[in-house]
């Protein structure tokens, strides 16, 4: 079991979201006020309750279920969920990598059975590593200077804004996101790996657990009526740390539904909360751009392997023709 040899506002928060609880019934759990959860999480990592609260917070830990545990555990090794950004760099947990040629954080999805779609059916799938964030301008913009590939329509003088790098890609094609998967060495998901890495293997009805909660995403209901950056809603990650896979924009996927349409998953900003079911059912014309529509990416693990060592050769053959 994860334990805590000192308590923060950081791991308090993992634990209150490993919960799902809501800020008033965790200081409840804890027997403190909700004015002094709050103080603690908006301290982070600078602020430690005091020694009584730090045992009520190691019983709360100590006595929680497996799932919570593995929840607690995964969010308190993902420092790009839990600590701000210019620190996201500085490491991540055991299930997690940098993609060698696009950079992007991805986490480990294990192999075995999940159940899908809305009749809850057993399915297996090996394992994967899978994008934590949805691809965005700035990585697309990368992926535009390496390829020379077209930019979306929206992207004046072809070039990316300023404002939004952070905020997921849009107008871009199932072409479009499938040449940028084979870019980086990656894949599109198939709609079971997707929903998989969306309602983990006990199959919850959205990422964060079965209550309908229309606050933990972006969608019509609730959002500010565009796109946000990747790390937004916090309290809407998966099982497996990975954000947005309800509501932001709506994700290719690699399943084909009929010869030129694939099937969408996750539903947008635009889009009602009652959309935005990890089961749920979408799909598009292949050459299909709107601005609630993006993507993000797989990789199978042996795929990523043989994606390191081509990417580690050459870089080996540059180092040696500039020697």
């Amino acid at each position: 079991m994860t334990t805590v040899p000192r308590w923060s506002g950081w791991e308090v928060r993992a634990l209150r979201e490993a919960k799902r609880m809501s800020l008033r019934a965790f200081a409840a759990h804890l027997g403190v006020s909700d004015r002094m959860i709050s103080k603690w999480e908006a301290g982070g990592e600078t602020i430690h309750p005091r020694p009584v609260n730090q045992a009520a917070l190691d019983t709360s830990l100590a006595q929680s279920d497996p799932d919570v545990q593995a929840r607690f555990a995964l969010l308190i090794g993902d420092v790009a969920i839990l600590k701000p950004a210019e620190q996201a760099e500085t490491g991540a947990s055991n299930n997690q990598l940098r993609h060698p040629v696009d950079g992007k954080l991805m986490t480990l999805v294990h192999a075995g059975i999940f159940l899908a779609g809305a009749n809850n059916e057993p399915v297996w799938l090996p394992a994967f590593y899978i994008d934590v964030y949805p691809t965005t301008n700035a990585d697309y913009a990368r992926f535009i200077a390496a390829t020379d590939h077209r930019p979306p329509l929206h992207w004046a003088d072809g070039r990316c804004p300023d404002e939004p790098q952070d905020h997921p890609v849009v107008f871009v094609t199932w072409h479009d996101a499938d040449t940028y998967a084979t870019w980086a060495g990656k894949s599109l998901p198939s709609s079971h790996q997707w929903e998989k890495a969306a309602r983990g293997t006990r199959g919850n009805v959205y990422p964060w657990g079965n209550q309908p909660t229309p606050a933990k995403c972006n969608v019509r209901d609730n959002g500010p009526g565009t796109t946000t950056p990747g790390n937004c809603y916090r309290s809407g990650v998966s099982p497996y740390g990975v954000y947005d896979l309800c509501g932001n924009v709506w994700e290719w996927c690699a399943t084909e539904t009929e010869p030129g349409r694939h099937e969408l998953k996750g539903s947008a900003f635009t889009s009602p909360f009652d959309r935005a079911r990890p089961s749920a059912f979408n799909d598009a014309s292949a050459k299909m751009r709107d601005d609630d529509t993006g993507f993000r990416c797989v990789s199978l693990p042996e795929a990523l392997e043989n994606t390191r060592q081509r990417t580690s050769s050459q870089e080996q053959t540059r180092t040696d023709a500039t020697a």
